[in-house]
């Protein structure tokens, strides 16, 4: 579990820290991404020191968040990418960090699962 924990914990730290790029790239419109990527880090890194401390439900609840998010990442990757197609490139650079954390969202997804499903077998 303890692997699974530090998955969740860099996880947090990564959406924190792509909260912070994308507001660092446009301050005056991104404020959204620092509060978003913050909150939702520190949800995960909260989620990974309880797992850590060996409370089991945290695993699963980090799993369903970071499957909501993935939901949350698509949806907003899709309408990003066509704002850009579409002639924005000032959107670029949300389209790249968004579609970032959609895929860490969907790695720990699969890895949550896998790890899990390891775990089950062992016991």
């Amino acid at each position: 579990m303890k692997t699974i924990a530090k998955a969740i914990i860099a996880y947090g730290a990564f959406l924190i820290l792509a909260g912070l790029v994308g507001y660092l790239s446009n301050p005056e419109k991104a404020k959204t991404a620092l509060l978003s990527g913050g909150t939702f880090g520190l949800l995960n890194i909260g989620w990974g020191i309880l797992a850590l401390r060996g409370w089991r439900p945290a695993p699963t609840a980090a799993l369903i968040t970071a499957g909501l998010l993935a939901l949350v990442f698509t949806w907003r990757s899709i309408v990003t990418w066509i704002a850009v197609a579409g002639g924005n490139s000032e959107k670029v650079v949300a389209a790249c960090i968004i579609t970032a954390m959609l895929i860490a969202s969907i790695a720990v997804v699969a890895y949550t699962v896998k790890s899990r499903a390891a775990l089950a077998k062992e016991s």
